[in-house]
């Protein structure tokens, strides 16, 4: 069976990123928390856009923000962007009809700038027959202009607004782990990991207080029962 070759055009790099413009508008919130989150810790506002342009991870970020000291715990703060985007090594594999065909510049501008949102479009895009790989770099590079510009913006408003530590405002950054939380509950088999990790992760909050190792030891705890779990639901005879 003769396997159609990936192409990887600037039509397709300008498609993506004209499709993804609708989206950017509910994106936009999370880069001005982070940005009014990089101001709270100390950072400037050069040091806030370098973040966003070369990490370009939301999640991570809010979470090393959170758990930002000075000088910055970094095996801590490694530690739990490592877990968070774990999640990476399984996404990027389901696009490797795409990602193996590439080579250089475009598979690694690519996956630099491949985000939850912008994967799920060109598995999309794949799925229906797409075979244009620049898809993704587009998809990708729309995200992350409105990531750095909205980081900025928020960096701005912090600094005009320059709210208190306890401001209701830093709530943000856990509202939005929340949302993410409820959107990722599949069902009664989630129940045991959840739990795991909420104890494991309180546990280690009361013996090591003042620190935030409790976020790694939560993750870790939890994914590792939940992989438990799924291998011995696969090792179940059918």
């Amino acid at each position: 069976m003769t396997v159609e070759p990936v192409t990887f055009t600037a039509k397709g790099v300008r498609r993506g990123y004209i499709d993804c413009l609708p989206l950017l508008l509910a994106m936009a919130p999370f880069g001005l928390i982070c940005g009014v989150l990089s101001q709270g810790v100390g950072l400037s506002i050069g040091e806030t856009v370098l973040m966003a342009m070369i990490v370009f991870a939301g999640s991570a970020q809010l979470v090393c923000l959170n758990i930002w000291t000075h000088p910055p715990d970094l095996l801590a703060v490694t530690l739990a962007t490592f877990v968070i985007n774990l999640r990476m090594a399984l996404m990027g594999p389901v696009l490797s009809p795409w990602l193996d065909q590439l080579r250089g510049w475009r598979v690694w501008g690519s996956l630099f700038v491949m985000a939850d949102q912008n994967w799920a479009m060109s598995v999309s895009e794949m799925n229906k027959g797409g075979r244009d790989a620049g898809y993704l770099l587009g998809t990708g590079l729309a995200f992350w202009s409105m990531w750095v510009a909205t980081s900025a913006v928020g960096f701005v408003l912090g600094a005009a607004v320059k709210p208190t530590p306890g401001h209701p405002l830093f709530f943000a950054a856990l509202a939005v782990f929340v949302v993410m939380l409820a959107q990722m509950w599949r069902g009664r088999a989630d129940i045991l990991p959840w739990v795991i990790a909420a104890l494991v992760s309180s546990a280690v909050a009361w013996l090591l207080p003042g620190t935030f190792w409790f976020i790694v030891a939560g993750a870790i705890s939890g994914s590792v029962v939940a992989g438990v779990r799924d291998h011995m639901r696969d090792e179940k005879p059918t």
